[in-house]
């Protein structure tokens, strides 16, 4: 939501590269003994005009965040308080009684999202698997809403998100998005059909695992009206630090994701051959099942998250996991520091995923020392 008192944004060049427009995308205006960066603000109450008065209404902050992750999708940007509040708000967009098509390997807070409002009449949503896209789209017949995730959490299917969308648009429902894993720097889902875009800029956005925060990019201005209406009416706002973080953090993503996304690569290359590791999963491998659709919809890369099941017993992962000392045996994904976790541990997980299955979110470590802690909690805990 943009206010008359906030500064004018830099006027960007439509030629720019996205890793580029990620640094100079809402700054302020060039103009002498101006700050470089956009101001932050934490105040909740402002002298009334007739553009401001009260925090829940705008933030210079948001303003410049928003401007710049949505010169980033190709769309109208609004920011929320994290990546589940602004899901909240996409769910309100389906009419009351409608239908949602959710993915069959998902986020296990959006589903417990769609349950809840299932449970309680407010709409009703089934799932399908993304990886058969000829399926997914039967289901949506009579569909409001699809919903899918371009590289899904955990196992990194990847959504055909092109086909999904065009298909969404004959039946008359809505696409969303989720691009959390991929980030705008490695697709703009906007631009391959969709109409909605969600970002949990908690993750590899603000990149620090500092901040809480999430996103929602329209391609219809009536939509992003009608979500922004929704985080004032509901107070799921964004505080004014953190969308000043997020920013921030954007400056760098495409340096971060570059040496991330290599070191994942080769990583998931290492595990594929490692003879205490029985699968890998991760989509930039050429012998991946979802090599050759990620190489269509994810051209700019695969990202940094990988998934392996480790050859042994719970108990044998459990004691791989203790006995790393580099990587960090934690939720969440996409900070500088890299994280592993069992995911069956959690109930939403455990019925998709295989009893040893570890999600690992690679970060800009060195790799060397990544695989030196990998290959020796393995042959510590298997050998």
């Amino acid at each position: 939501m943009t206010h008359s008192r906030y500064p004018a944004p830099l006027d960007l060049d439509p030629s720019w590269a996205a890793d580029t427009v990620a640094v100079q995308a809402g700054r302020p205006r060039r103009e002498p003994g101006a700050p470089m960066n956009p101001v932050l603000t934490l105040s909740s109450t402002y002298v009334q005009d007739a553009s401001l008065e009260y925090g829940r209404e705008g933030n210079a902050g948001w303003g410049a965040l928003e401007a710049a992750l949505g010169s980033l999708d190709g769309g109208a940007a609004v920011t929320f308080a994290s990546g589940l509040a602004a899901a909240t708000a996409i769910a309100d967009l389906v009419p009351p009684g409608g239908t949602v098509v959710l993915s069959s390997v998902t986020y296990y807070g959006v589903r417990n999202i769609l349950e809840r409002l299932a449970a309680s009449g407010r709409l009703r949503f089934r799932t399908a698997p993304t990886d058969d896209t000829a399926a997914f789209l039967e289901a949506a017949d009579g569909a409001d809403m699809v919903w899918v995730e371009s590289i899904a959490n955990p196992l990194l299917a990847v959504a055909d998100v092109p086909a999904i969308a065009a298909g969404a648009r004959r039946r008359g429902a809505l696409s969303v998005v989720d691009a959390t894993f991929a980030t705008p720097l490695r697709q703009r889902p906007l631009e391959l059909g969709a109409d909605i875009v969600l970002h949990s800029a908690t993750k590899f956005i603000g990149g620090h695992s500092d901040l809480l925060l999430g996103a929602v990019v329209c391609r219809d201005a009536a939509h992003a009206g009608a979500v922004a209406a929704y985080r004032h009416d509901h107070g799921s706002i964004p505080g004014g630090l953190e969308a000043f973080l997020a920013l921030r953090g954007l400056r760098t993503l495409a340096v971060r994701l570059d040496r991330a996304e290599a070191s994942a690569a080769e990583l998931a290359r290492r595990l594929s051959s490692h003879p205490l590791v029985a699968r890998v999963h991760y989509p930039g491998l050429p012998g991946d099942p979802q090599h050759e659709r990620a190489s269509r919809v994810l051209p700019h890369g695969a990202g940094a998250m990988v998934s392996f099941e480790v050859a042994g017993s719970v108990e044998q992962t459990d004691a791989f996991l203790s006995r790393l000392r580099l990587m960090t045996h934690a939720t969440s994904l996409g900070g500088v520091e890299s994280l592993i976790e069992r995911r069956a541990r959690y109930a939403g997980d455990a019925a998709i995923v295989a009893p040893t299955l570890c999600r690992m979110s690679v970060g800009i470590e060195n790799v060397e020392d990544l695989w030196t802690d990998l290959d020796g909690a393995l042959r510590f805990a298997l050998g």
